[in-house]
């Protein structure tokens, strides 16, 4: 709908397509305008909670069958939701809606390259303030600062950044840590621009490898991206991108260290349809947008991971996400 509060109801009638859109007193003004910037034809409501659902149940008064998005409302809400559509049959949907947000159109890959753009212009700005005797957090806040200075409202997901040992916790958070010399340093962060999400992860290091190992997984996970987004193409299975990155680490020895999957479509939210992972299979269309994200973690000495967020083209991918892998900050 294009409304971007943080409560409202959306019901669409099967019937002729009518949508009705409902909210409360807090969003009166808002939603109107966020409707009609968005070119969104709706009917609005705007009332208390129950005031709301007693005019859903009259929009949708001729329904014999009413879906309810199951992985939305809440379990409590079931006896309430019974009582206002008595009479008709209430039924649990899933992948409804997010099975039509799995392919963007133009407008919404304008707005997640964007929102890559905010956050590729702050990492540029802030890795050369990566230097020995910076905490993690100070790192942090910077890069928060600057997503926003360069226009976007906001992060897609709370920033990690994990220097040193810390580096072996894939979402590990910002501490007062102080970066020193030899430090392999992650940081995933993202940008959100007309609610739209961008996702990035870089690995820098600081000064010199004092650490022959941290040297080689670099390499091992620069490569093992390098393979993931390469396969990455219309009518490509997810579990082959999975593969693609997953067997190269196996191969040289480090693939149980490889704890979490490859990537995630991206979209109005930071996690969403399809996954790429190795046992949860669909195939890439023409306007998905993902992220390719393999990385290895040793326990007590640090962690490498190099995301991109690509949308999926008929002969390969384009990268939304342009910031500098280069390691030295």
């Amino acid at each position: 709908s294009g409304f971007s509060g943080s409560a409202g109801i959306v019901s669409v009638r099967s019937s002729d397509g009518q949508m009705a859109v409902t909210t409360d007193g807090r969003y009166e003004i808002q939603i109107k305008e966020e409707l009609e910037l968005h070119g969104v034809k709706a009917k609005v409501f705007v009332g208390k909670p129950l005031s709301q659902l007693n005019y859903l149940s009259r929009h949708l008064a001729k329904a014999k069958r009413v879906g309810l998005e199951a992985n939305q409302i809440k379990w409590g809400s079931i006896p309430l939701f019974e009582k206002i559509f008595a009479g008709k049959e209430l039924v649990p949907t899933s992948n409804i809606v997010e099975g039509l947000r799995k392919i963007k159109d133009v407008g919404e890959i304008s707005r997640m390259r964007a929102a890559a753009n905010c956050a590729d212009l702050a990492f540029a700005k802030v890795r050369h303030k990566m230097i020995p005797g910076a905490t993690e957090r100070e790192i942090a806040r910077l890069l928060d600062s600057e997503i926003r200075k360069f226009g976007a409202a906001g992060n897609s997901f709370p920033t990690i950044l994990a220097s040193g040992p810390n580096g072996a916790l894939p979402h590990a958070q910002p501490s007062e840590r102080k970066l020193e010399i030899g430090d392999l340093v992650v940081c995933d962060f993202g940008a959100v621009v007309d609610g739209y999400c961008s996702d990035m992860t870089r690995t820098v290091l600081i000064g010199d490898f004092r650490n022959k190992e941290l040297k080689k997984i670099e390499k091992l996970v620069r490569k093992s991206q390098e393979l993931g987004v390469q396969s990455v193409r219309a009518g490509v299975r997810t579990t082959s991108v999975d593969r693609a990155c997953r067997v190269y680490i196996d191969n040289s020895g480090y693939g149980k260290f490889f704890n979490h999957s490859t990537g995630h479509g991206v979209g109005l939210d930071v996690h969403e349809e399809p996954y790429v992972a190795s046992k949860m299979a669909s195939t890439l269309k023409t306007g998905m947008v993902v992220t390719v994200e393999p990385g290895i973690y040793l326990e007590g000495l640090g962690g490498v991971r190099i995301e991109d967020t690509v949308v999926v083209t008929e002969n390969g991918c384009q990268p939304l996400t342009l910031a500098s892998k280069e390691l030295v900050a």
